[in-house]
């Protein structure tokens, strides 16, 4: 029988040329083990991306696979890739931080490997035990696998970010032949570019609603989040309605945050929406409304027109 050389691999989401915070964080879950850390990098020219996981405090080895087919890290062709690393190196269990790319990824490997994922875990208990969130955050699940290899995705706010290290860990690159078969073409990306700071990171995010009531009134969300220097969200209604790109929705089928000041503008609540956020730190919700799911959670309130005041905060600020 083959010895599993390192027991828990990070399956690192990146764009080529920097990792997703949400890798630090999975970095810090898989240290509940208390076992070796291995980072899978995986994608076309991601030197840089492999010298940056090496680095991270925990980190034991870096896997690096360079290959064109993994350019737009498709969903089919990752899936092969961690299939053969699997393989090869014969881990205990697989991590990831939860996203859309990890949601695209993870299920996919489990039915290839005929493993059930565990997704979503806010706390490990042990090896084989773990707590998730169910019914829109409103309840926590403790799920106990017997699995031999098991497949995670962790709620990257409920997980410190490892620091960097003094010293880096070293870089594998290696060659995994594999016969790709893709059954997914990649057709283009549309990213709004900005420099304001990621949802998953930031520590103050202003998140605007159906209230706003249509997209020309998105600059007004815009605004605060210039002066206060923070992040933009949307709750599901502003995307559904085309105010701004679906990237900024926060909730259950999008972002999960939990910065240390959230404030909502013009957004009702609904569950779906309040379990992405309600792990912030300080909560503030603008609406005219005073019976709005949205101050169940809030902090502070502030029952108002945000078009009056969203200006006059601007202003004192």
């Amino acid at each position: 029988m083959l010895k599993r050389a390192f027991s828990s691999l990070i399956l690192a989401e990146h764009n080529n040329t920097k990792l997703a915070g949400g890798v630090y964080s999975a970095i810090n879950a898989a240290d509940y083990f208390n076992e070796e850390t291995t980072v899978l990098v995986a994608g076309e020219n991601c030197s840089s991306v492999a010298e940056e996981a090496s680095k991270i405090k925990g980190v034991t080895k870096v896997l690096h696979y360079d290959n064109p087919v993994l350019k737009n890290h498709m969903a089919d062709v990752m899936t092969q890739t961690l299939q053969a690393v699997q393989t090869q190196y014969r881990f205990k269990r697989i991590i990831g931080a939860t996203s859309q790319f990890s949601r695209d990824i993870i299920p996919r490997l489990g039915g290839v490997m005929n493993t059930q994922p565990i997704s979503d875990v806010v706390r490990i208990m042990n090896e084989k035990c773990f707590k998730r969130p169910g019914y829109a955050g409103n309840a926590i699940y403790t799920v106990t696998t017997h699995q031999d290899f098991i497949l995670l995705t962790i709620r990257s706010t409920s997980f410190d970010r490892n620091p960097v290290s003094k010293t880096a860990s070293p870089i594998e690159r290696i060659d995994l032949n594999i016969p790709f078969r893709p059954v997914m073409t990649w057709v283009s990306q549309n990213l709004e570019a900005n420099e304001r700071p990621e949802l998953g990171t930031a520590k103050i995010i202003v998140t605007g609603g159906r209230g706003l009531k249509s997209k020309d009134n998105w600059h007004v969300v815009e605004g605060l989040a210039e002066k206060l220097g923070a992040g933009v969200g949307a709750s599901r209604a502003a995307v559904d309605a085309g105010f701004c790109s679906n990237d900024l929705q926060i909730g259950q089928t999008g972002k999960i945050v939990a910065p240390n000041l959230y404030i909502a503008c013009g957004v009702s609540g609904a569950i779906q929406h309040i379990a992405g956020m309600k792990d912030s730190k300080v909560i503030v919700a603008i609406n005219t409304d005073p019976e709005a799911p949205i101050f169940s959670v809030a902090d502070y309130g502030l029952v108002a027109d945000l078009f009056k005041a969203i200006p006059e905060i601007i202003q004192k600020l």
